[in-house]
């Protein structure tokens, strides 16, 4: 599981491997120009989240308004966090579940720096400068355990460049180890390396990447998000967000981390679609997504995920729905949670603030009901995490989760999983 609820995503032979990949490369310039023709009518969006999608934006707008007389100005060059509020990772885990995309219950992901001025950057440079720039090393942790006897551990660290006309590019590798019960220990390596810009008001980010294991055949990955703003940022005179839309597409590919029995199948997957992210209020925001996912097994699944989320000073109450359906179920054979029909619903209660001026935590709990196979259970979670800036330029976050929400079948027993997550960010 990842965060706030449920939990994680081929190679068949290389010939019709290749001819797949063929086949969605070609999907993936679809939902590209789909994109940009709905840029185009005005219709539009925004992965691990220290803070509320409201607050991570109201953060930047701040930053962007140097004073009130100029915020107005400052908002029509606001660079909209690409990761807003999930993000194609750091760790870009294809993994299934209600708390992978809940925006409360995740790392945060870098919030980008806005533009210095309203002007755009300058193509010419003086000489001897640098073609890429260090901005950034971000390494993230994450050990999951659950009373089944599995344990995923994953740290993987980001390095970051900001080139010299402005757009990005990260490499990501890492340390992966994944354990379960009759099954040998796998370990993995990620290698992969990714570009982000902006083209116009639509902002891209793509990484494509390898991912090496220590007893089975190399696999390749991929992700690709693109954003688009359906309406233009609503900033009041302090600098504070009012309204905004944003709608993103979202494509992946890769092995599936659900557990070491998945990757001994070397069970793969595609998933794809689109998010849409609406700040309704300063305090009232919104959040919707939708998954299709394509399985190397021949299996196929559809996932939703909805988040209503009002706050109320240090305090916030959302409400949650994420349903999950699977053509097949091949838990048995394929190792995988793939439940025809799977609920979940809950309420969370939330509070966050400063304990010291250099300690920030949070504290949720989210109370609900999950649906399998026709029959109801409790699903609760439990979370707390906390962020420490150690210097202007290194902050650290540590948390812990609780939650008994499904990853598994497990029959008439009881589920619980334990999650441990983590990440040093350092500035340069």
């Amino acid at each position: 599981m990842v965060d706030s609820s449920g939990r994680y995503l081929f190679v068949p032979r290389y010939t019709l491997y290749w001819g797949c990949l063929h086949l969605k490369l070609g999907l993936l310039c679809s939902i590209g120009i789909w994109t940009l023709s709905a840029a185009k009518l005005q219709a539009t969006q925004p992965h691990q989240n220290w803070k509320s999608p409201s607050e991570l934006l109201e953060q930047v707008t701040k930053e962007n308004s140097e004073s009130a007389q100029d915020s107005r100005l400052k908002t029509q060059n606001l660079e909209l966090p690409i990761q807003l509020p999930y993000r194609i990772e750091p760790i870009p885990i294809l993994i299934a579940a209600p708390e992978n995309f809940n925006p409360d219950l995740r790392l945060p992901p870098p919030i980008p720096k806005p533009p210095q001025n309203s002007t755009p950057p300058k193509t010419s440079t003086k000489p001897g400068m640098p073609d890429a720039i260090l901005e950034s090393i971000d390494t993230d942790y994450r050990y999951d355990t659950d009373n089944f006897g599995q344990t995923n551990l994953f740290i993987e660290p980001t390095v970051q460049f900001r080139l010299r006309n402005g757009n990005k590019i990260f490499f990501k590798t890492g340390f992966d180890l994944f354990n379960q019960r009759n099954v040998e220990s796998i370990t993995n390596i990620p290698l992969q390396v990714g570009w982000q810009g902006k083209i116009g008001q639509m902002t891209l980010q793509t990484a494509v990447g390898v991912d090496l294991f220590d007893r089975l055949p190399t696999a390749i990955n991929l992700n690709t998000k693109v954003e688009i703003p359906i309406s233009q940022p609503k900033v009041s005179p302090s600098g504070r967000l009012l309204s905004l839309a944003v709608l993103s597409a979202n494509l992946e590919q890769g092995p599936y981390k659900s557990n070491a029995r998945t990757l001994d199948n070397q069970i793969t997957a595609w998933r794809f679609g689109p998010d849409l992210y609406w700040q309704i209020d300063r305090d009232t925001s919104l959040f919707s997504s939708l998954r299709l996912g394509s399985y190397n097994d021949d299996n196929s699944e559809v996932q939703s995920f909805s988040r209503l989320e009002r706050k109320f000073g240090q305090f916030s109450v959302a409400a949650n729905l994420f349903t999950w359906n699977y053509d097949r179920d091949l838990e048995r054979t394929s190792g995988y949670f793939s439940p025809p029909d799977f609920l979940v619903y809950n309420a969370e209660v939330a509070w966050e603030g400063n304990i010291t001026n250099f300690l920030r935590c949070r504290f949720a709990a989210n109370l609900g009901r999950q649906r399998l196979k026709g029959e109801f259970d409790n699903a609760n979670t439990y979370q707390t995490r906390c962020m420490v800036k150690l210097s202007p330029s290194v902050e650290a976050d540590l948390g812990y989760s609780f939650s008994n929400v499904r990853n598994q079948d497990t029959g008439q027993s009881a589920y619980s999983g334990n999650s441990v997550t983590g990440q040093l960010r350092v500035k340069f």
